[in-house]
């Protein structure tokens, strides 16, 4: 007859194992020890077999029977239950070692081909620096969309909610990869999508004419690296990009045909753009050459010479000129040059151009690429002598 649990408890131990059969080859094993034991007692491929289901009374009755039927159907299908819960096991296994940073790293060894060095650099300092200390560890289907908020909080509070949302995406993207190659479940960043908000564009003001001229003045007399003061006049000069600038190579520039040829994959937009060089620019060049001309490019980092400037160094040096935080920053040196340039009447095809701003239609892109260089080397060498004038004009008139 079936095993009750009170027998099951009241069993003593003998001098010998003897066993109590429930029933279906489930019986209870009795040890000398006192020890008791749910063993399944079938045959299977013509072979008797035994497996140990688990200690009396962690497991109970119930849990026990249960563990039998599923042993059973197991059985039936040919196989061994021990070697069923064998692979359990070694699965949980593999699923605790299948941490979010495996699948990170194998997401980005999959799609950086595609990716400029910059947005590489940008996803990875992203992960090292805030989503790995976070919760790169864990496994990933153990990571919730609490821990992904809390990091997006974390970030924000620390005034740079744009990283914030950056971060949200790539998590989002690592789990959807995951979800792909069924090394995850769900995509719980995708939950907390506007959690935190995308602050403002803010439009980068221009310098009125006092200003700049200001601005030029304190240039004369700026006491940092004269890499950094070149580094902001070539900004003034070319209507440049502050991180197309930090990109920028020797091997780009031709300072013979006065020209600067930056690679599609150096520019923000994707696109190859050619800068015409006034005068003045290549004289800045031919100078930053002296400090730099021995390496790949045009302002190599002081620290690390195979890595651009640092993007905060031309906004410090900025700052140090008495343009404070909130005043004005380099990218405000584009806008500048816009509305000057405007104003004074030059073909605003030629100044979209300048900026690399490319109309959307491609024909009329290659046209205005192919129509415009003339009038816009032309309007760079005004441009240059335009802040040449200003320098001359705060000389003679003294500063302020």
């Amino acid at each position: 007859m079936p095993i009750s649990d009170t027998k099951a408890r009241n069993a003593k131990p003998r001098e010998k194992l003897y066993r109590i059969a429930d029933g279906h080859g489930l019986c209870l094993e009795v040890r000398p020890s006192g020890r008791k034991v749910w063993r399944l007692r079938y045959r299977l491929d013509g072979k008797a077999n035994m497996w140990t289901i688990g200690d009396y009374p962690q497991v109970k009755l119930g849990p026990a029977r249960e563990q039998r039927d599923w042993g059973r159907e197991l059985i039936a299908q040919g196989i061994h239950p021990r070697h069923q819960v064998e692979r359990d096991k070694q699965s949980r296994k593999d699923v605790q070692a299948l941490t979010f940073r495996s699948v990170a790293e194998e997401w980005i060894a999959k799609r950086s081909g595609d990716w400029s060095l910059y947005y590489a650099g940008q996803v990875r300092k992203g992960l090292d620096d805030d989503i790995y200390p976070a919760f790169g560890d864990k496994p990933i289907r153990e990571v919730q969309a609490a821990d992904v908020l809390e990091l997006m909080r974390e970030v924000e509070k620390r005034g740079a909610p744009s990283v914030a949302l950056l971060l949200r995406q790539w998590t989002s993207a690592i789990f959807r990869y995951g979800i792909i190659n069924l090394q995850a479940d769900t995509d719980p960043a995708s939950f907390i999508k506007g959690a935190v908000t995308r602050p403002k564009v803010k439009h980068a003001r221009a310098l009125p004419e006092r200003e700049l001229r200001f601005l030029l003045g304190q240039l004369e007399v700026f006491g940092g690296y004269r890499t950094t003061r070149l580094a902001i006049e070539l900004l003034l000069l070319t209507m440049v990009r502050t991180v197309e600038l930090r990109r920028g190579r020797w091997a780009d520039v031709d300072l013979d045909a006065a020209i600067w040829r930056i690679p599609e994959a150096d520019m923000k937009m994707r696109r190859p753009h050619l800068v015409p060089l006034s005068r003045q620019a290549v004289e800045k060049l031919k100078e930053l050459k002296e400090y730099t001309g021995g390496g790949e490019l045009l302002l190599p980092g002081m620290k690390n010479p195979r890595a651009p400037i640092h993007h905060t160094t031309i906004n410090q040096a900025l700052f140090r000129m008495g343009f404070g935080e909130g005043k004005f920053a380099a990218h405000g040196f584009r806008a500048t040059a816009s509305t000057v340039l405007n104003e004074q009447g030059w073909n605003p095809d030629a100044i979209e151009r300048q900026l690399a701003h490319a109309p959307s239609n491609r024909t009329r892109a290659s046209y205005n690429h192919a129509q415009h260089m003339d009038e816009r080397k032309e309007m760079m060498q005004w441009w240059a002598d335009y802040l040449d004038r200003l320098r001359d004009s705060r000389e003679v008139n003294g500063a302020g």
